[in-house]
């Protein structure tokens, strides 16, 4: 029994060696370098980013009436980015034309796309757009069809798979090419206009001229412009498309319309969409 104490002891009086010697032999080196601490900055009061998802406001009936100021609060950043002045391969903007420069009404640098539409003077004198024209909500579940019970069902052809606009109803009002043929032009636009006079007023002085009575333009201001210069028409009806299928605009009886729908016309709607109708004027689209 004396033996297997005296044991322990030793054992004990050897470990507690080993670690006085560890220790002191650490007291004589250099100590390692702690760590690195990356101090996170504290979330601000308010700021949580489930909770901004999922906010009313991105969701119907709220979106349906937000003004831009409530959208420009976290989104602020879509008109504070600016165009690099020079591209990562050198090439500086004010030397390089981009697509929407084409046309003798942009005028002024290269900017965003946002800024584009709600803040240069093109933007400012023609244009009424506001975020929610476009937007119609970021709802997280809508970003594929049918993922939800309240999402967008699969039946739905009017949906752009992950897409916070739906560009073939939005974009294209503004960006779809021109049907020359329907229009009873002997070619584009660029090759006929020498014929119209370059002004499509030529013609449209009669025809379809209940046009731009949606609360996203500024139709006065349209009309006075198109007949200074008729790149202000083509700009919007072919002069920048970036899609290759057409806006079916819809066809609003003017004063003398001939009764007959033709062909082309036959499933095209007969009035614009109802929360772009002017609140004075009656539903009458962009023509």
């Amino acid at each position: 029994m004396k033996s297997a104490k005296t044991g322990i002891i030793i054992a004990l009086a050897v470990a507690v060696l080993a670690v006085g010697g560890w220790y002191i032999g650490r007291q004589g080196a250099k100590p390692a370098a702690a760590p690195a601490v990356v101090e996170q900055p504290a979330p601000a009061a308010g700021k949580n980013l489930l909770r901004a998802t999922y906010d009313p406001i991105h969701f119907r009936p709220a979106i349906e009436t937000a003004t831009d100021e409530q959208c420009l609060a976290c989104h602020r950043e879509v008109l504070d980015d600016k165009v690099r002045e020079t591209s990562p391969a050198g090439v500086k903007a004010s030397n390089s034309k981009a697509w929407y420069q084409q046309l003798s009404t942009y005028t002024g640098e290269q900017d965003t796309f946002h800024r584009r539409h709600l803040v240069t003077g093109m933007a400012k004198e023609l244009m009424n757009l506001s975020c929610n024209t476009c937007h119609q909500g970021s709802d997280p579940r809508d970003e594929a069809q049918g993922t939800s019970a309240t999402g967008t069902p699969q039946t739905d052809n009017g949906f752009t798979l992950r897409k916070t606009v739906n560009t073939e109803t939005t974009c294209l009002k503004c960006h779809a090419p021109m049907n020359a043929a329907v229009m009873g032009l002997p070619g584009p636009w660029p090759e006929s206009k020498e014929m119209f006079g370059d002004s499509c007023l030529t013609c449209h002085a009669a025809i379809r001229t209940n046009r731009h009575q949606v609360t996203y333009l500024k139709a006065e201001a349209i009309e006075a412009a198109g007949q200074k210069n008729a790149d202000v028409c083509y700009g919007c009806h072919g002069g920048r498309s970036w899609y290759r299928i057409e806006y079916p605009y819809p066809r609003h009886p003017w004063e003398g319309m001939a009764p007959e729908v033709p062909d082309w016309a036959k499933n095209r709607p007969v009035a614009s969409e109802a929360r772009f109708a002017l609140p004075t004027s009656g539903n009458q689209p962009k023509q």
